[in-house]
């Protein structure tokens, strides 16, 4: 059954194809008449802004009201991660931000994805910590001031300043994200490990005594009719 929560996360994703056209496509605009009401970059601020929105009241909404779900817990990182790579990937497009920044992040973003889901197939889960927050933040804050340099080009050196931030938050927090893997997944694989091979010694020891006691028995066989005649 799907809850608000899980419904704004669904909204959060449906939104991410308009906002790369609302970036991309700069004839899209709401007019009325002759008159334009809400010009492409405008818009696109309002998608993405309306999109981060939602992705602070899904997880709020789910925690106040006990509303979390398998569903959400899957959903919401992905939708988090088309947005962020969407909003990229359509200012590298159209010239705003450097191609190698945006990798950069998406990477990142992707790579600490990959160690969370190690991690929950360990049994471990690694929580976002203040640094990933920051970045978080600081990341919808400079992907609109570099949409705002679309129309004021002085709003340019302040979303170049942010999303410099954010490369250097997100990876202060991936080194953060890695050091708890390591910590916590690492042990763990070294705990099992370490199982294993005292399960193989112990089914070592149980043939080795097993051949031997067949060994011996053999020898015995051949002498019992000797001793009955």
């Amino acid at each position: 059954m799907t809850n608000l929560p899980n419904l704004l996360t669904l909204v959060r994703i449906f939104l991410v194809p308009l906002l790369v056209a609302a970036l991309v496509q700069h004839n899209l605009r709401i007019e009325w008449g002759s008159h334009v009401l809400v010009a492409n970059d405008f818009f696109a601020l309002l998608v993405f802004l309306a999109a981060a929105l939602t992705d602070l009241l899904d997880g709020y909404l789910a925690r106040r009201w006990k509303q979390v779900t398998t569903v959400g817990t899957l959903l919401d990182p992905i939708a988090d991660k088309l947005l962020i790579s969407a909003a990229l990937i359509s200012l590298v497009e159209i010239r705003l931000l450097p191609g190698w920044m945006a990798i950069l992040i998406i990477s990142r973003e992707f790579a600490v994805s990959g160690l969370r889901s190690i991690a929950a197939a360990e049994g471990y889960t690694i929580k976002a910590g203040e640094l990933g927050k920051t970045k978080m933040m600081m990341q919808v804050a400079g992907v609109s001031l570099v949409m705002l340099s679309i129309r004021w080009p002085a709003a340019e050196p302040y979303g170049m300043i942010a999303m410099w931030a954010v490369v250097i938050f997100g990876l202060a927090s991936a080194v953060n994200y890695f050091r708890k893997f390591w910590r916590k997944v690492d042990t763990s694989i070294k705990l099992r490990r370490r199982h294993e091979l005292i399960m193989m010694e112990r089914q070592k020891r149980r043939l080795e005594r097993a051949t031997r006691m067949r060994e011996r028995l053999d020898r015995e066989e051949p002498a019992r009719p000797s001793m009955r005649g």
